[in-house]
């Protein structure tokens, strides 16, 4: 980090004494010569696959916004990407008595890459931040510092036009909300069981149930005790039982009678 930054002074500090030397008010002596200006033969585009539609670039919160960096060395030596940086800025054109460090809403992060491009070759670099940010417009810029064979230093504008940070879309489908309305409806539900439980129920006393007239209820039968040898039946004998509740045809059976094989053998004789 601490290169980086030293890098981007030194380049920085270059380009104050070109332009000096180009108006004629350098502050150096009159005799001391500027190095001419350099220009690097490189296009660097930076692009959105995932977060580019029709309305423009959409930074959604939460979610890592993914750019590809594709970098085309015009040069007829190799050049070397070493850092990949950004930042948020106010859309709003900061005045020349503003302070500019105020038009900056947040620094993304500078990623280290040092790739070596070779000459009319091109490459293509990831770079991807997150953000958690109001949802608002702001003016994305991406900036990358290249070096040359010649060891110069160089900060290439990478990407720099308005964005719309939104926030992630919601679905039923996602389980976070499914497991949100799950919890949701299990503490509802408790709730009213409780509150039922404790206080309305106790404000409806239970009623018995009535018999409905087409059923008859059957009085429950006392079991009878055994008569004691003392106590006697109503027919004055003691078989252990009452025999007024028996039929009279199942007490008068007749009982059936045996006949013996040699007398009926005879009768059979006599009737020939």
């Amino acid at each position: 980090m601490v290169a980086f930054r030293y890098s981007v002074l030194a380049a920085l500090a270059l380009r104050v004494v070109s332009v000096f030397a180009a108006e004629g008010d350098s502050p150096l002596a009159d005799d001391a010569g500027s190095p001419p200006e350099v220009e690097l033969k490189a296009d660097v585009v930076a692009t959105f696959p995932e977060a580019d539609d029709i309305f423009g670039v959409k930074l959604v919160n939460g979610r890592p916004t993914k750019a590809v960096i594709d970098v085309t060395n015009n040069e007829d030596e190799p050049i070397l990407v070493a850092f990949i940086g950004g930042q948020l800025l106010n859309p709003r054109d900061v005045g020349p008595k503003d302070d500019p460090a105020a038009a900056v809403v947040r620094n993304l992060t500078t990623v280290r890459y040092e790739a070596t491009i070779p000459a009319g070759e091109k490459q293509s670099l990831p770079y991807s931040f997150v953000l958690d940010m109001q949802p608002r417009e702001v003016r994305l810029q991406l900036v990358a510092v290249i070096t040359n064979s010649a060891n110069q230093i160089f900060q290439v504008g990478v990407y720099d036009q308005t964005v719309n940070i939104v926030e992630a879309p919601t679905s039923i489908f996602d389980p976070q909300i499914i497991f949100l309305y799950i919890v949701l409806t299990a503490t509802f539900a408790g709730t009213c069981y409780f509150v039922y439980k404790t206080w309305i129920e106790a404000l409806f006393p239970q009623t018995k149930r009535s018999v409905k007239p087409g059923k008859k209820t059957r009085a429950p039968t006392a079991e009878k005790e055994p008569l004691s040898g003392g106590e006697g039946s109503g027919t004055g004998t003691d078989k252990g039982y009452d025999e007024s509740w028996i039929p009279s045809d199942h007490l008068n059976r007749p009982a059936a009678r045996r006949v013996k094989s040699g007398a009926s053998k005879s009768k059979s004789k006599a009737a020939e």
